[in-house]
């Protein structure tokens, strides 16, 4: 009698689920004091300790537990759930009725285990609701605990969240809060919209004490072959402007051989970003669209770029906002058709306008390059190359004949041919556990002899040229298509090496000299025009955890630095202490009545407290005016079950109705593995 009246209760209590995201339809083992069944009215009655363990692991403990005939309902005191490997609830009392589950000053948290001093976090309600049918969890009166219940973190009147089963939901999700730049307290407000497994929607209200609320939204959508990300903003201020950004970023494979990529960032205006905490310094937003195709030996790409400029012009150089530059390109590299020899064919498609100019250019370029490896280990490398350029000027700045004209309108061509030599001879020698390297390296380049007709484009894609470690033995030293290497020269160098087990150690030092003695004048004063250039070098070293490195260039005359790039990184991956410092001299040019030199520094560190518990800063310096240009510091706690941070921003940056100053943000959030149940 007893195992028939243990086996009918198992079969009641498997087909009366508990609720809270329990599953008992495979009852394994069921252990109670004492069992009591009503023949008339077919109810249960457990007295006493009782526990059940289903065929998965859930476990239930329970005492005066009751079941009605109808199987539909039953209550409980003293109750503990263990619904997976982390989601436990602890309860006064428990009722059923239907597909509702009511727990009265309750527990729930789902990182039970995780710990061995307890719980990571815990939610105290008391009534904590689950509806089977729906899936829900709803917490009245609700307090967030973190620490198995000793630190005290969060109140709110009603929280809900999906139980542990559910794997994408619709509905709110955590707030976050922070104070923002000139505009009070923000708190973020976001609501997920779930479509399916691989589409998603993430719109956020963002409600500002002293302004007027922000729109944001977040879209994600992962197809079979192809990804899409979209971000965006708005609002309409006290001011009565639209103000409003839109990131967004598609990836889509065309195949083992092809893949294509759009990508947006457009904004109201050039502060936007700055003001609402979007902004991380970036110089201009960039959109369009590319094309690859890839083969064997070459590849070819196609691409458009619309530029919006957020800088503002400095010295004689003028920044045009809201450039367009539409940019289609292709490249083909063939097979190598004799020994390593190979070709490439590029074609490049440009236009450049703003409000009061515009050009387009049209560019053709074709290389051929011949590798070849001689006796002795020596390297030798030849190629050829032609290009030709077209460009179209309406109303732009040029240069014709030494002589700058300010409005130019016309059709202008340029040939250049060009051709170098590359010679490099790597010496080794081994001793103990040490490999000593040497390459002393050569490089002679021809071109053709324009005067300035080469260097007619005055404000198009190539403001600057420097000269340094990497642009040496390089074909343009330019920084874009428009000026470009006028004559012959050659550039020479020798890198030195150590390395071991431990130890990576390497000098360069190198320095041009250009043969064609010319009237016209140093666009850039870096000293590689007219003769011997200055000279230019880097220092690496590296050593386990520790990272230096040292980029230099020293005038030729007379030793001085003129310029210097320094950086040192120390520490792992979490904790560290990262140095930046750049010096560089500007001296005046026909580019810009700037006389001041660039002086800045940046620093940042990371100290992993524990092994979740982080500290992180970063500050910017501008040496030159003395003044610390932007700062932050954060303390950041990242837990299996939730994460919590605290971030403080300082930014002095003053730029139209943008004026820096002072941000603080928090947040926090609960993660519930889905995996584990």
């Amino acid at each position: 009698m007893k195992k028939y009246i243990t086996s009918l209760f198992a079969c009641l209590m498997a087909q009366n689920s508990f609720g809270l995201g329990v599953n008992l339809n495979e009852a394994k083992t069921i252990k109670s004091d004492r069992i009591e069944y009503n023949v008339k009215s077919e109810e249960i009655r457990a007295t006493g300790n009782t526990e059940m363990i289903n065929e998965s692991g859930q476990r239930v403990k329970l005492n005066d537990v009751s079941l009605t005939k109808e199987k539909t309902s039953f209550s409980a005191n003293e109750i503990e759930l263990w619904l997976g490997n982390h989601v436990y609830v602890q309860a006064d009392s428990i009722t059923r009725d239907g597909a509702k589950t009511v727990a009265h000053d309750a527990m729930f948290t789902a990182c039970d285990g995780c710990d061995s001093f307890g719980h990571a976090w815990e939610i105290y309600g008391k009534k904590i609701t689950h509806d089977s049918d729906e899936k829900m969890l709803y917490f009245y009166s609700p307090s967030f605990w973190v620490y198995n219940g000793y630190l005290p973190l969060l109140w709110f009147p009603y929280y809900e969240m999906p139980d542990p089963s559910v794997k994408y939901k619709t509905g709110f999700l955590d707030p976050s809060f922070g104070s923002t730049n000139k505009m009070g307290t923000q708190i973020n407000l976001p609501f997920y919209i779930n479509i399916s497994e691989q589409h998603d929607i993430t719109p956020t209200l963002s409600i500002l004490t002293k302004e007027n609320p922000l729109f944001q939204i977040e879209h994600r959508l992962n197809a079979e072959h192809s990804e899409y990300r979209t971000n965006a903003a708005f609002t309409h201020n006290k001011d009565g402007e639209n103000r409003w950004y839109v990131f967004n970023d598609d990836t889509i494979e065309l195949g083992e051989n092809a893949r294509a990529s759009i990508y947006v960032q457009r904004t109201s205006d050039k502060t936007f970003l700055q003001k609402y905490g979007f902004y991380n310094y970036e110089p201009y937003l960039d959109s369009g669209a590319k094309l690859e195709l890839f083969g064997q030996s070459s590849y070819v790409v196609a691409d458009t770029h619309i530029f919006q400029e957020l800088r503002e012009p400095t010295g004689n150089q003028t920044i045009s906002s809201g450039n367009i530059l539409p940019n289609i390109r292709g490249t083909y590299q063939s097979d190598p058709f004799f020994r390593e020899t190979y070709l490439t064919v590029s074609g490049d498609i440009l236009g450049v306008s703003n409000s009061s100019s515009a050009s387009q250019r049209i560019i053709g370029e074709t290389r051929i390059v011949s590798p070849w490896t001689l006796w002795g280990g020596n390297r030798l490398t030849a190629s050829v190359s032609a290009r030709y350029d077209i460009y179209n000027f309406e109303k732009s700045k040029i240069y014709d004949d030494n002589n700058l004209v300010e409005s130019y309108t016309g059709a202008k061509t340029r040939f250049l041919p060009s051709g170098y030599v590359e010679w490099g001879l790597p010496l080794f020698d081994v001793k103990n556990d040490w490999t000593y390297i040497i390459e002393p390296k050569a490089r002679l380049t021809i071109m053709q002899h324009n005067n300035s007709k080469s260097l007619f484009a005055y404000n198009n894609d190539s403001a600057s040229a420097f000269l340094s470690d990497t642009t040496l033995f390089s074909n343009n030293r330019y920084s874009g298509y428009d000026l470009w290497e006028n004559g012959n020269f050659a550039d020479y160098g020798v890198r030195w090496a150590a390395i071991n087990k431990n130890h990576n150690l390497e000098v360069f030092l190198g320095q041009t000299y250009d043969f064609t003695n010319s009237d016209e004048p140093d666009f850039n004063n870096n000293g590689f025009r007219n003769g011997f250039s200055d000279y230019v070098g880097r220092l690496n070293y590296q050593y386990k955890y520790l990272q230096l490195s040292s980029r230099f260039r020293v005038d030729r005359t007379d030793m001085a630095l003129n310029h210097i790039e320094n950086s040192i990184y120390a520490g792992s991956e979490n904790t560290f202490l990262s140095l930046g410092h750049i010096w560089d001299t500007h001296p005046i040019d026909v580019y810009s009545d700037n006389n001041k030199d660039t002086h800045e520094a940046v620093a940042s560190a990371g100290l992993q407290l524990t092994k979740r518990l982080s500290v992180r800063g970063y500050l910017y310096y501008n040496v030159y005016e003395h003044v610390f240009q932007r700062h932050s510091a954060g303390i950041y706690y990242n837990h299996p079950c939730f994460f919590m941070s605290f971030q403080y921003r300082r930014d002095n940056a003053i730029k139209e109705d943008y004026v820096g100053g002072t941000t603080f943000q928090f947040k926090f959030g609960m993660s519930i593995d889905s995996k584990h149940y």
